[in-house]
């Protein structure tokens, strides 16, 4: 009986708590995440190596994330013009990646970083 009763209180937690419950994921989002992160983040110290040597991998995932199925949870209508201005953003570094001085490059990574964070914060329903 008090296994019961332990299992019921457990079930009517997390269902009293949404924030237990799963929150939906978008795969190429994350995947797009990880390649913006070990670029973005070693150019915030002047340190543009990744991003030259990652720009093909930018573009990549962006644009693997701009022709994926819009997951259940995720706003595709809000999302879909602003991931269009990412993937231009991200051509546009790598096509100019190996010319641009480490100041224009970074000024070029941080306004890509900043259109993924605007996409972050629009995309969910």
């Amino acid at each position: 009986m008090k296994l019961k009763i332990a299992a019921l209180l457990l079930a009517l937690s997390f269902a009293a708590f949404p924030a237990f419950s799963q929150e939906a994921k978008w795969i190429e989002m994350e995947n797009f995440h990880t390649i913006m992160s070990v670029s973005f983040h070693p150019a915030e110290e002047n340190d543009l190596k990744p991003v030259r040597k990652n720009s093909a991998e930018l573009v990549a995932k962006a644009k693997a994330w701009q022709s994926a199925v819009v997951p259940a949870g995720f706003n595709g209508e809000v999302t879909k013009p602003i991931l269009d201005k990412l993937v231009k953003q991200c051509e546009l570094i790598h096509a100019k990646a190996a010319r641009k001085t480490d100041a224009q490059l970074k000024v070029m990574i941080t306004e890509a970083h900043d259109i993924f964070h605007e996409i972050k914060e629009k995309c969910r329903k």
